[in-house]
This record gives structure tokens, C-alpha cells and sequence, in this order.
């Protein structure tokens, strides 16, 4: 992307794969969740922040008047690179630079697959 696209709450980017029964990790898809399509699978590519917790005080004391505030999230755990399979139902197709993407609420993902990085 040539872009920087910013995701809001608890949304996640995703870039979907071709249709094809089989995954690259390996995991087979039934030919009816399929052809009903309510399921989809791509890589995630951005994430929101989270959820949204509420406004916590940084600087300065509540009583002097010279409070910042800043709104704090519940991380995710979708992160970008995951495999995710999701349902289709609540996604949303964007087209951003020509290419095709699917904006998912977390809550709708069903399953991630992280490649684990080897220990020296």
C-alpha cells in the first residue's frame, strides 16, 4: 500500500486469498463452507488498536486543572502477518490502490495462524 490506512477500534485489515479448499498451513476447508462462502481467509495487514478501555489522566494532578488525557485500548490479538480465517458476514470489501481488502471486526475472526520464530 502507498498509503497508511488507520483502523479504528477493534477492526482488522485483511488481505484475502484466492478461493482454494486447502490453506497454506495445511488446513482443509469443507467444500459447502465454501460455496456458501461464509467463511474467507487472508493475511492480516493492520490492526486497530483495540478496544476501547476509557480515558486515563498522564500528566500533571487532577486538581490544577493541567490534566492531558489519553484514551488507552485492550490490545488484539490478530497482529499483522496472522493467517486469519473469518466470517464473511460482518466484513466489509474496500478497494484501497487497486487491490481488494477486507475490513473484519476482531470478534469475527475464528481462528489465526502465526508462524513462531525459531529460538537460537
Amino acid at each position: 500500500m502507498s498509503r497508511e490506512v488507520i483502523l479504528i477500534g477493534d477492526k482488522v485489515l485483511i488481505k484475502p486469498e484466492e478461493e482454494n479448499s486447502k490453506t497454506p498451513s495445511g488446513l482443509f476447508l469443507p467444500q459447502g463452507v465454501q460455496h456458501k462462502e461464509e467463511v474467507m481467509c487472508g493475511n492480516v495487514v493492520n490492526t486497530g488498536p483495540g478496544y476501547p478501555l476509557g480515558e486515563a489522566a498522564t500528566d500533571g494532578e487532577a486538581w490544577s486543572g493541567r490534566t492531558r488525557t489519553e484514551l488507552r485500548y485492550v490490545p488484539l490479538q490478530a497482529q499483522k502477518g496472522d493467517y486469519a480465517i473469518f466470517l464473511k458476514a460482518p466484513a466489509v470489501e474496500v478497494e484501497i490502490d487497486g487491490n481488494k481488502y477486507q475490513i473484519v471486526p476482531h470478534n469475527a475472526i475464528l481462528l489465526l495462524i502465526r508462524d513462531r520464530i525459531p529460538l537460537p
